[in-house]
């Protein structure tokens, strides 16, 4: 079983729930339809570059796919994707003078975009990359590997100018479904019920010179990336907050204590969190809300014993708030029933 840390620590960059809406939106549901029920707003996603928890967009996906009745969705938004959503980090991979220089840069710098899963290379001769899953709940398991081979072939195609799908070969670690002709639509040399997700590839790949090397570009590039990379290692102020209110079970500490724990006053923290785009009481709900969704989906505790750990001593209070948050009642979460759209 995951802990709440995990599926609660923001890990996916928001540009990947922003293309889940876009295909659904392709599919004829707008974004307010799609985002109902899934505790996102529209214009927090739109403008908010914070991550968002693995939690958020699992339930994202899964609305998703009940919309769309499409269990292959994620092998369908990750090949639509353009190098240009993946920031900094695209601009290097194009700018990049071989592929395997690609490669390198995609490996060291996959955290700035997200923190599920990772690719890494297997064996040279042949080539062979295989993914390192961090954080994959089964329910959303098939998207997940789906967006990340979709988007990762789809990159290499872009810089190299090559129809690797035609060449690839892709073991999928789970069994095959029953839609399997769509995996080997998109790449005839697919398999299934593999130990874990392989793509081998031609050797001589990594020593192909890309379409639009750019020293200088690259070089730019790089160093954006690598700015990133010390930022998001040093932490924000709200990161640092939510991993201690996460750890907090019953009782959370008031903004006063909070400032005390951060050795600064309440005046400078409300500042701080500010200029990050929040407030200590936004980022309390949240962590409580997304908390009560993973005790409701990953424990067997009763409702009045979950709004106990989360600090409600009438759980009836819980469930008014829960259904503020979600749209739905915990009992109708547990559930598994989709809220109805406002």
């Amino acid at each position: 079983m995951s802990t709440p840390q995990a599926w609660l620590t923001p890990s996916l960059h928001p540009v990947y729930a922003r293309l889940v809406c876009a295909e659904l939106s392709r599919r004829g549901f707008s974004e307010e339809h799609t985002l109902s029920g899934t505790h996102l707003e529209r214009e927090a996603l739109h403008n908010d570059k914070r991550f968002l928890s693995f939690a958020q967009f699992r339930r994202l996906v899964l609305r998703a796919q009940t919309l769309s009745q499409c269990p292959w969705l994620g092998l369908v938004v990750g090949n639509s994707t353009h190098l240009a959503v993946h920031g900094a980090l695209g601009m290097a991979v194009m700018a990049s003078g071989t592929v395997g220089q690609a490669l390198l840069l995609m490996q060291r710098f996959a955290t700035l975009r997200e923190r599920v899963a990772f690719i890494e290379v297997a064996s040279q001769q042949p080539l062979v990359l295989v993914l390192r899953e961090e954080l994959i709940d089964n329910e959303v398991r098939e998207y997940l590997l789906g967006h990340l081979v979709g988007g990762l072939l789809r990159v290499l195609e872009t810089i190299s100018g090559q129809d690797l799908r035609a060449q690839a070969k892709i073991s999928w670690p789970f069994a095959e479904p029953a839609w399997a002709q769509v995996y080997r639509d998109f790449c005839p040399q697919s398999r299934f019920a593999s130990a874990q997700l392989c793509i081998e590839l031609p050797q001589s790949l990594l020593s192909s010179v890309t379409l639009a090397p750019d020293p200088e570009a690259y070089r730019l590039a790089l160093r954006d990336c690598e700015q990133q990379l010390k930022q998001q290692q040093l932490g924000s102020l709200s990161l640092r907050l939510q991993q201690r209110l996460l750890a907090c079970q019953g009782s959370y500490p008031s903004l006063e204590q909070m400032a005390a724990s951060e050795h600064m006053s309440p005046r400078t923290l409300i500042r701080h969190l500010r200029e990050e785009g929040g407030n200590y009481q936004q980022l309390l709900d949240q962590v409580r809300s997304e908390l009560a969704c993973w005790l409701l989906l990953q424990t067997p505790l009763s409702i009045e014993a979950i709004a106990e750990q989360l600090g409600y001593q009438d759980s009836s209070n819980f469930s008014r708030t829960f259904r503020r948050w979600l749209g739905c009642t915990p009992r109708v979460f547990r559930q598994g029933t989709p809220a109805k759209p406002e």
